[in-house]
C-alpha cells in the first residue's frame, strides 16, 4: 500500500514556518501578559477595577499563553521539522497538518476570549471550558494521525529517538486531557467536572502534573535530543542512555502528581506514592541533563562564539536545577515549608523560563534561518544580547521568589511561647513587597530579550525567500 506521501520530493515546511513565527508572536503576548501581573501583584491598584483586566482573570490566560500558545506553538513547529528530517519522508496530511495549525490558533483565541471574560473551570493547566476542550481533542488527534502516520510510513529503518519523546508526549497529552476534563455541560459556557470532592482534586493533579511531565518536560526533550547534537555538530553523547532516559520517564512521571496534595484531604497513601515517584524521578532526569551537556565532548569551544548552542546547553542546566528542585519540594518536611508559598513560583518559572523557554528559544532560533532560505539569522549579536537579557532575568527572577518563598514559609509558621502567631499574614505580604519588585524586573528582562527575538525574526524574514526543500534520495540517517 502506497501513501501520498511517500510519493512526495519535498517536505512540508510550511506549517513548521507558520507555527515558527507564532511560537515568537505567542511568546512575546503571553509574557506581556505575565508582566502585567507581576506589577499587579506589586501594585494592586494596576488592577484598576475593571474585572476583565484584574489578577485574577488574566493570571490564568498568562499561563494557557506562555505554555500552550509559545510553548505549544514551539512543539508543534519542531515535532514536524523533526520527524519529516529523520524519517526523510514529507508529512502524513498537508490537510491535516494545517487544521492542526488553523485550530491550535483558534484555541488560543478561544482562550483569549473566554479567560478575561471569568468563563473558565478553575483547574490549573486545564482552565478552558468544555467547547474549547472539544477543539483541544480534534486538533490533538489530528496532531497523533500526522506524526505517527509520518513515523509509520518513514523510509528509513530506524526511528530516531527525539521522535520517541515526540510521540511518547503526544500520547500523554491526549490521556491527560481527556481524563483531566472530563465535565457535565450545564450550558454553553459552564460545565461541572465530572469527579467530585478529593476525587476532583486527586484527577487535578495526577493528571494535570503531566502538563508538566508531559507537556513541558518529554516534548522539549524531543527537542533537546535533536537540536543539540544538530547544534553542536556531534552525536548524542550516549544513545543508550537516551533510550533509558526515555523508559524511565514513561514509566514514572504520571505518579507524580499527588505531590501538589500534600496535607490536603488526600490519602496519606496517595501522598506518599507522589513522593516516592518524585525522588525516583531525579535520576533519569539528570541522566537526561547529563548526555544532552556532555554531547558537547570536543566542542566545549563552540560556546564561546555560538549564542544558539548557549541557549540550548543553558537550558540544560535549569533542566537539571528544576528536576532537583521538585524532587526536594515534594519530601513532606520540605513541603511543609513550601506550600503555598512563592517559592513554587520560583520553582514554577526556572522550568518554565529556564528550561523550557531557553530550549524553545534555542531550537527556534536554529530553525528560523533555515525555513526561510537563509544561513542564519539577520543578527548573531541580536542573539547574544538576547541570551544574556533573558539569562539575568531568569536568574533576578527566580532567586527573588526563593527568598520570598522561604521567607514567607518561616513567618507563616512561627509562633509565641504563648501559642499565638507571630506575624499577621498582611505583615508576611509587606515583608514579600521588594521581591515582587525584583521578580517585576526580572520579568522585563525577559519579555525584552523576546521583543529583540521578535525584531530580529522580522529582519530575517524580510532578508530570507521560502525555499523548498528536497527529500534526501538515499535513506541515509539525519
Amino acid at each position: 500500500m502506497t501513501f501520498a506521501n511517500t510519493q512526495a520530493t519535498v517536505y512540508n515546511d510550511k506549517v513548521v514556518r507558520q507555527f515558527a513565527v507564532m511560537t515568537v508572536v505567542w511568546g512575546v503576548i503571553g509574557m506581556l501578559v505575565g508582566v502585567i501581573i507581576a506589577a499587579q501583584l506589586t501594585w494592586p491598584q494596576l488592577n484598576l477595577g475593571i474585572p476583565w483586566l484584574s489578577y485574577g482573570r488574566l493570571r490564568p490566560l498568562h499561563t494557557n499563553a506562555v505554555i500552550f500558545a509559545f510553548g505549544g506553538c514551539g512543539l508543534f513547529a519542531t515535532a514536524y521539522y523533526v520527524v519529516q528530517r529523520t524519517c526523510q519522508v514529507r508529512l502524513f496530511s498537508d490537510k491535516l497538518a494545517a487544521f492542526t495549525f488553523w485550530g491550535w490558533q483558534l484555541v488560543i483565541i478561544g482562550a483569549v476570549i473566554t479567560l478575561p471574560l471569568g468563563i473558565t473551570t478553575s483547574k490549573e493547566y486545564a482552565e478552558l471550558e468544555w467547547p474549547i476542550d472539544i477543539l483541544i481533542a480534534l486538533v490533538w488527534v489530528a496532531f497523533a494521525v500526522v506524526f505517527f502516520g509520518t513515523v509509520g510510513t518513514r523510509r528509513v529503518r530506524h526511528i530516531y529517538v527525539a521522535n520517541w519523546f515526540y510521540g511518547g508526549f503526544i500520547l500523554a497529552i491526549a490521556l491527560l486531557h481527556i481524563v483531566n476534563s472530563a465535565a457535565l455541560p450545564v450550558g454553553l459556557f459552564k460545565s461541572y467536572s465530572a469527579y467530585a470532592g478529593v476525587q476532583d482534586a486527586m484527577v487535578q493533579w495526577w493528571y494535570g502534573h503531566n502538563a508538566v511531565g508531559f507537556f513541558l518536560t518529554t516534548g522539549f526533550l524531543g527537542m533537546m535530543y535533536y537540536f543539540i547534537p544538530k547544534q553542536a555538530e556531534r552525536p548524542v553523547y550516549s544513545y543508550r542512555l537516551s533510550i533509558v532516559h526515555f523508559w524511565a520517564l514513561i514509566f514514572t512521571y504520571m505518579w507524580a502528581g499527588p505531590h501538589h496534595l500534600h496535607y490536603t484531604a488526600l490519602p496519606d497513601w496517595a501522598q506518599s506514592v507522589g513522593m516516592v515517584f518524585s525522588l525516583i524521578l531525579l535520576a533519569p532526569s539528570w541522566g537526561g541533563m547529563m548526555n544532552g551537556i556532555m554531547t558537547l565532548s570536543g566542542a566545549w569551544h563552540k560556546l564561546r562564539d555560538d549564542p544558539i548552542l548557549r541557549f540550548l546547553i543553558v537550558s540544560l542546566s535549569f533542566y537539571g536545577m528544576s528536576t532537583f528542585e521538585g524532587p526536594m519540594m515534594s519530601i513532606k518536611t520540605v513541603n511543609a515549608l513550601s506550600h503555598y508559598t512563592d517559592w513554587t513560583v520560583g520553582h514554577v518559572h526556572s522550568g518554565a523560563l529556564g528550561w523550557v523557554g531557553l530550549i524553545t528559544i534555542g531550537s527556534i532560533y536554529y530553525l528560523l534561518p533555515r525555513l526561510f532560505g537563509q544561513r542564519q539569522m539577520y543578527s548573531i549579536k541580536a542573539i547574544e544580547v538576547h541570551f544574556w537579557i533573558a539569562t539575568i532575568g531568569i536568574v533576578v527572577y527566580i532567586a527573588a521568589m526563593w527568598i520570598a518563598g522561604v521567607m514567607q514559609g518561616l513567618m507563616w509558621r512561627a509562633v509565641n511561647a504563648d501559642g499565638t502567631l507571630t506575624y499577621t499574614f498582611v505583615e508576611s505580604v509587606k515583608a514579600t513587597y521588594p521581591f515582587y519588585v525584583l521578580r517585576l524586573i526580572g520579568g522585563l528582562l525577559y519579555l525584552s530579550g523576546m521583543v529583540v527575538m521578535l525584531w530580529n525574526m522580522l529582519k530575517t524574514i524580510a532578508a530570507g525567500r521560502v525555499v523548498q526543500v528536497q527529500i534526501p534520495a538515499v535513506a541515509a540517517h539525519a
